[in-house]
């Protein structure tokens, strides 16, 4: 089962890879739940989670799910210890902290730009993200760490993409750097566009048919010679051979 669950998880994150652009290190968005579900089945996430992902990854968490835990109390006192030990991700809801859940949805906006991984337990937060292309889900079940196969959003803005009727969050993100680069605002950007697009108009095909001539057309007239103004006759010279130059004996009078 190890063999062929680490096969399902390799073929995931390749669709993510292709189709979301993903790249390591992999940023996982951890919860309190994972974590007290990590504490409970003796798992350590360090160590696991490269492996089963297969690259190097960076564990990060945002300070409201910090706040949940500290509001929860002494139970989960373990699994906030885990949690301190990752890397703090800026969230809007710094002064007015708010549940973990709604702070890791507002994270991934609506199209996940930053490419996180987000491992939970809460099904608030799994119900919400089944809704947000992109976004690969993990969760522990039966002492392992799985990684959920692609929802069904995901599967939908794939196919959209792939026929043409949206663009993928990588090319939108590829076009807005280039028109920053560039200078280029959203107007010009179209204008341009449209100039480009431009299609090169094929040639008249009756304009590339060979020009006939006109039948019964009059022959120029001949120059006249004026009276008293002789023809000049072209005369080509004639090469003398070697022959005709031992026919005349030298030093013989021909009068």
């Amino acid at each position: 089962m190890k063999i062929k669950r680490q096969k399902q998880a390799k073929k995931t994150i390749s669709f993510y890879k292709y189709n979301f652009s993903f790249r390591e290190p992999f940023q996982i968005l951890i919860d309190g739940t994972f974590c007290q579900a990590a504490l409970k089945n003796k798992i350590q996430i360090k160590e696991q989670m490269p492996k089963y992902l297969m690259g190097e990854v960076q564990l990060c968490t945002t300070n409201c799910a910090l706040k949940e835990l500290d509001t929860l109390g002494k139970q989960l006192y373990g699994a906030k210890i885990i949690l301190q030990r990752f890397q703090l991700r800026k969230c809007a809801h710094f002064k007015d902290p708010v549940p973990a859940s709604e702070c890791l949805l507002s994270m991934l906006e609506d199209t996940n730009p930053h490419h996180y991984f987000v491992a939970t337990q809460d099904h608030t937060v799994t119900a919400g993200l089944k809704k947000i292309p992109g976004v690969p889900l993990l969760y522990i079940i039966l002492n392992t760490i799985v990684l959920d196969k692609p929802s069904q959003a995901s599967l939908s803005h794939v196919q959209a993409v792939q026929m043409g009727e949206l663009v993928s969050p990588a090319q939108q993100k590829s076009i807005q750097s280039m028109k920053q680069e560039q200078g280029i605002s959203s107007k010009d950007g179209e204008s341009r566009g449209r100039k480009r697009k431009r299609k090169q108009s094929n040639p008249n095909p009756l304009s590339c048919l060979k020009k006939k001539k006109k039948k019964g057309a009059p022959t120029p007239p001949l120059k006249k010679t004026e009276p008293g103004e002789k023809r000049k006759r072209s005369r080509h010279k004639k090469q003398r051979t070697a022959g005709d130059r031992t026919a005349t004996p030298t030093g013989t009078n021909t009068e």
